[in-house]
């Protein structure tokens, strides 16, 4: 069962027994992501974390970490860069149909 179906059940029970029939489904979704960042926000302050911006720092603590060659934990745990194809110089890698050089 579905929470379609639920719906359903619950709307046909409240019709029968005269009361207000509930909310459709998917009604009450921002609510709920709302309560959520503002609790995992609330929770970074108890821990004594900044409550907002840590998307952006962690953004920017990566691409640091990939322009240095590494990754934000010490190791480098992928190849390539954020920046365009395998030599991190922004360029993607062509590949050279005649076997040339650059030849895949």
């Amino acid at each position: 069962m579905n929470a379609l179906h639920q719906y359903l059940f619950d709307s046909y029970r409240s019709a029968r027994l005269g009361e207000a029939p509930p909310p459709a489904p998917g009604t009450h979704d921002l609510a709920a992501l709302r309560a959520a960042r503002d609790h995992t926000r609330f929770e970074a302050v108890l821990a004594g974390r900044p409550a907002s911006g840590r998307l952006r720092w962690w953004l920017r603590r990566t691409r640091r970490a990939s322009q240095r060659g590494g990754s934000p934990e010490g190791g480098s745990s992928w190849g390539g860069s954020l920046r365009g194809g395998p030599s991190g110089d922004g360029s993607p890698r062509r590949r050279d149909l005649r076997g040339g050089a650059g030849a895949c």
